[in-house]
């Protein structure tokens, strides 16, 4: 199987992640398939982050000496990385956050304190989808609940689809924002953004897409997506944890009110009112994560070095073959689509009725790392009777070998309980 057509060369790639060669308990070197959750780094990314706290650790922004400015050119370059990587029109409409939950709830936010036409209200109503992450939900619950403002959602089919029969109904004249996930983090169902992004544009609504599942695996560009504004996050993407990214239409963040206040969001100050700052650092209230934008940067230029197509044939290579050979272990449901098509490289399944924590700890004592519970996606859950899902998720790095090793794993897990 490793001449699969294709697949990269990622007997060269993992020796970029020294973490992929730990041996872990009983001699088992580590298997790691919870790539959803959270990447791990190359050295690239690695060294990137050390250098800038070894040689250029400064505030940005505000200083005028050398370690200042050197600073600032890092992390401004790193925006310039990120405004390439996913085709903004201007680095100004990409916006670093902590991470995409952050980047979620700042457009929900926004539109709260947001004068017309952007305004969401008791009027208003908001959409989003059964499928979403919490970050995708609680925030336009939270609003909803301050505003008055109806929120509604897209139910999903039986095969883990959404369900679009209704498109007309829930998206109307009266809808502010629709907030949805371009790939599910529980089910990996690729959607059809074209088919929402049209609706919504017909109503003169919003579009916010959750690329956080996305950015990782494939190429995403704004522009092509028609979307309003779109959130990721850097720790799924090879980059460190604590930095994410929004990019938003320009025309947009400069007629939306900012979220956070304090340095570097601000033009002038005086005791009885401020003046806000232009696009991003309206955004970007206080001591931003410098080292973390930096090796998110670093995180860009290794996935450009690859490509992102190369990275997509990958996986899709990886999760066809993944999807045929979990079908083969006796009991096992895949939860979402069962077939490769429109689809992401995150598998949920349950294995007859053994809990989905029995067999995550099972695997765990053979160097095999998932995800098990709800994913923070319990409505999914709930959609389809069952209590949690166990998640193998892979990436660039990931090789038939680990599927072949998590299929062996599972037939472990069966006989372990009978």
């Amino acid at each position: 199987m490793t001449q699969m057509p294709g697949l990269l060369d990622t007997e060269a790639i993992r020796k970029d992640f020294p973490i992929l060669d730990r041996v872990l308990h009983d001699g088992r070197k580590l298997v790691y398939l919870d790539n959803a959750a959270t990447s791990q780094k190359p050295r690239q990314v690695l060294d990137a982050v050390a250098e800038y706290y070894e040689r250029y650790n400064a505030n940005v922004h505000r200083g005028v000496h050398v370690l200042a400015e050197e600073a600032t050119a890092l992390y401004e370059g790193a925006r310039d990385k990120v405004a390439s990587f996913v085709n903004a029109p201007s680095r100004d409409e990409v916006i670093f956050t902590k991470n995409a939950s952050e980047s979620l709830n700042l457009v929900a936010n926004m539109l709260g304190w947001a004068d017309e036409p952007y305004r969401v209200d008791r009027e208003t109503e908001i959409v989003i989808t059964e499928m979403e992450h919490h970050s995708n939900i609680v925030p336009w619950q939270l609003l909803a609940q301050r505003t008055g403002a109806k929120l509604k959602w897209f139910g999903l089919t039986d095969d883990g689809r959404l369900d679009l029969s209704n498109i007309e109904e829930v998206i109307t004249e009266k809808t502010k924002i629709v907030s949805f996930v371009l790939v599910s983090n529980i089910l990996g169902t690729v959607n059809p953004v074209e088919q929402i992004v049209r609706r919504a544009q017909e109503v003169g609504a919003l579009v916010l897409v959750d690329a956080s599942q996305a950015a990782p695996h494939m190429p995403l560009d704004v522009q092509a997506l028609g979307a309003d504004f779109v959130a990721f996050t850097g720790h799924k993407m090879c980059g460190p944890t604590g930095i994410g990214v929004l990019w938003g239409r320009q025309e947009l963040l400069e007629d939306l009110p900012p979220f956070l206040g304090g340095g570097e969001m601000i033009e002038t100050v005086s005791m009885h009112s401020s003046t806000y700052a232009p696009a991003p650092h309206k955004f970007e209230a206080g001591t931003p994560p410098i080292a973390q934008a930096v090796g998110l940067g670093a995180a860009v230029d290794y996935l450009d070095a690859i490509g992102m197509d190369r990275i997509a044939q990958h996986e899709h290579a990886i999760t066809e073959y993944a999807v045929q050979r979990l079908q083969e272990v006796p009991g096992l449901r895949i939860i979402g689509p069962v077939t490769a098509e429109d689809r992401g490289a995150a598998i949920s399944f349950v294995l007859g009725d053994i809990h989905p924590h029995d067999v995550g700890q099972v695997l765990d004592e053979q160097g095999i790392a998932v995800r098990v519970g709800h994913h923070c996606a319990r409505p999914v859950c709930l959609r389809y009777g069952i209590p949690a899902t166990t998640r193998a998720s892979f990436y660039l790095y990931s090789t038939p070998g680990e599927v072949d090793a998590l299929v062996d794993g599972l037939e472990h897990v069966r006989n372990f309980f009978g």
